[in-house]
């Protein structure tokens, strides 16, 4: 039986920007591309579809060429191992050559270029993610992806230990795609190459680490697919320590969906020293930092239930890092404090306004410049604060 996706059920087979860039590619090769990997996957299992893939048996430059002639913009992103990124209508779509592997070092790998699908399918990950579509939405497995789909199992294209000594991030992405798309028990022969061959881990950037940690952590249910990384020794070997599950799953209960929150639920004990080998972004660390700031995670906790409290803070912090800290002290306990999700709830609703005086106010109401001025501003302040922002500017520099 063929298996089809319904052009009526998947808008992205039919936008224009897609009719588009396949009309260019057939234009020069008929019938010779097709899509593949995520969005393929996710429309059969009826999940959102985010990036648009393809493949094509053209070479390269000959697919660069067919683009550019439809006047769609080109990238050579990877022109290498054959991906090209074309542009149309503001919407990328990744367009790779079919290919195969010729050799590999655990990380990179020399390709030569094919028209053969099915080889250009034996050398990918995991068999649901070597599905091709073509523009009907005739579907095309040729590894057994589609049993896949049907028992949503991520299950390794080959053998799982050859699949990983290609790249070792492909233990990562495992334990990714099993919590995003994984459903019961976990193929064993995958979960044990996954733990016999963790050594490969240190030979991946820092980088490459971090981006899919944090795919992982924005899963639905990321605590499965942590809980068993810690039982294969994989968490070890990447973050230095066993990961607090209970706390992770608290998180998710508790509606935290931020993967950077989720992470540091599991990993508090050690998150500084994360910052650091992780190599994260200053946005990133400055927000975890946040977190792990214990004088003002106390300072919560002892104000919490009053929502004046809560608003000076957020005035001081910033919804995002007074929210991140709620989430991280209701998880502590089994059962959070009544109340908590209406805390959480303004705390992320309110809207900071905008301390209304100024030191040219003040000077206009006769104040030096100086530690005058700067003790009057800090004390207008405050009362502004207190008064939970309603102290107009007139009354305030009426006090003056």
């Amino acid at each position: 039986m063929t298996t089809r996706l319904n052009p009526a059920d998947h808008d992205w087979l039919t936008a224009p920007a897609t009719q588009r860039v396949m009309n260019a590619l057939d234009a020069a090769a008929p019938g010779g591309s097709r899509f593949v990997g995520g969005s393929v996957r996710n429309a059969l299992l009826g999940e959102p579809v985010a990036d648009i893939d393809i493949a094509t048996q053209l070479e390269p430059q000959a697919a660069k060429a067919a683009l550019e002639a439809a006047g769609i913009a080109v990238h050579p992103t990877g022109i290498d191992h054959g991906t090209l990124t074309a542009v149309a209508n503001h919407q990328p779509f990744e367009i790779t050559t079919l290919r195969r592997d010729v050799s590999t070092d655990g990380r990179r790998a020399t390709v030569a270029f094919t028209t053969d699908w099915a080889e250009d399918a034996a050398r990918r990950d995991f068999r649901l993610n070597a599905l091709y579509a073509d523009r009907s939405g005739r579907v095309f497995d040729h590894v057994g992806g589609l049993d896949d789909i049907t028992d949503r199992r991520i299950v390794f294209i080959g053998t799982a230990e050859d699949r990983i000594a290609e790249d070792y991030l492909r233990i990562i992405r495992f334990f990714r795609f099993h919590a995003w798309y994984g459903c019961g028990e976990p193929d064993a022969a995958a979960l044990a190459a996954c733990a016999a061959l963790t050594d490969g881990l240190s030979t991946l950037s820092v980088e490459r680490i971090w981006a899919e940690t944090k795919k992982l952590f924005a899963a639905p249910e990321p605590v499965r697919s942590v809980s068993l990384m810690a039982q294969t020794g994989v968490a070890q070997e990447l973050y230095g320590m066993v990961p607090e599950t209970g706390r992770l799953q608290r998180l998710v209960d508790l509606g935290a969906d931020a993967a950077l929150v989720r992470f540091f639920g599991a990993m508090t004990e050690n998150v500084v020293a994360l910052i650091r080998l992780m190599k994260m972004s200053n946005a990133e660390a400055g927000r975890l930092r946040k977190m792990a700031d214990t004088e003002l995670a106390l300072d919560i906790a002892a104000t919490w239930p009053t929502r004046a409290e809560l608003e000076k803070r957020v005035y001081r912090h910033g919804n995002q890092a007074i929210a991140d800290q709620l989430f991280v002290l209701f998880s502590r306990d089994d059962t959070p404090p009544e109340g908590w999700g209406g805390a959480i709830a303004h705390t992320l609703s309110f809207e900071a306004p905008v301390f209304p005086v100024t030191g040219a106010d003040l000077k206009k109401a006769g104040l030096s410049s100086g530690p005058e001025m700067g003790e009057a501003l800090r004390r207008l302040e405050e009362a502004w604060i207190d008064s939970r922002f309603r102290l107009s500017k007139s009354m305030m520099l009426a006090s003056v």
